[in-house]
């Protein structure tokens, strides 16, 4: 067995126990707060590297994590069922929930005693405004809620963002559906093998390779532990700054 055959086999069996797990998913207490303006234009960029979140997939419809859920980036586009505790306030709009896609860190405030609302061990989604007030009243500026991971659908392909130098790549994985995030990266070039890629930060893998002027695949296990090649996705052409998908694969689960 290769090693890649290796390290898909145990990504594998590590993300079929988080599937079972997700699966039998329970509703967890935690709190909301709200950032971004009315129209979410302020939630735009974050944590995760999806810079404009229309582009890559995402929408309004978003969530800044606190640590003890943005797990240093690996929950990046995972996606959150909430809804509103109703039996704690009396700002719920009862009766309604929303999905939401995690996009952002929201950090702790240690000028605040425990780091705030987003300080270690508590649970805390900042959602968009407009995400918030489909399950609670503005005016509350926070309220207590109970979630779950759900699975994310998407529209459209996993998206390839490219960044990096002539022998550095990073690449933002974006829209991906199923569990929503990535648990393992792969590129290749050309006139390359298959080099496994590490998280650099957020949504962002990094191969220290040069691959400029190659035309690019790559292969993504999905936390959910679906494996996908998305062969030949990246014209030789191609140029820092711009993001590539074949527009049809996606993940899902």
């Amino acid at each position: 067995m290769s090693s890649m055959d290796m390290a898909k086999s145990l990504i594998l069996c590590t993300a079929l126990a988080a599937c079972l797990s997700l699966a039998a998913a329970q509703w967890n207490p935690a709190t909301a707060t709200f950032y971004g303006g009315p129209d979410a234009s302020g939630t735009m960029g974050g944590a995760c590297g999806y810079d404009n979140l229309y582009n890559a997939g995402y929408g309004a419809l978003t969530a800044a994590l606190s640590q003890t859920l943005f797990n240093d980036g690996a929950s990046c586009g995972q996606c959150y069922l909430i809804t509103c505790d109703t039996t704690k306030s009396a700002w719920c709009k009862p009766g309604t929930s929303i999905t939401v896609s995690a996009t952002n860190l929201c950090p702790p405030n240690y000028a605040l005693p425990g780091g705030g609302w987003c300080g270690p061990g508590r649970p805390h989604f900042d959602m968009s405004q407009p995400a918030f007030e489909n399950i609670g009243v503005a005016q509350a500026g926070i309220i207590p809620v109970q979630y779950q991971r759900v699975q994310c659908k998407r529209s459209g392909g996993v998206r390839f963002g490219l960044a990096g130098s002539n022998y550095f790549l990073l690449v933002n994985i974006q829209n991906l559906g199923g569990s929503g995030s990535v648990g393992a990266a792969w590129v290749k070039g050309d006139k390359t093998g298959w080099i496994q890629m590490s998280r650099n930060w957020g949504a962002n893998w990094q191969a220290l390779a040069g691959l400029v002027g190659q035309g690019l695949s790559f292969a993504v296990t999905s936390t959910g532990g679906q494996y996908i090649q998305f062969l030949n996705v990246v014209p030789g052409w191609w140029q820092f700054g711009q993001t590539f998908s074949n527009n049809y694969q996606n993940f899902a689960y």
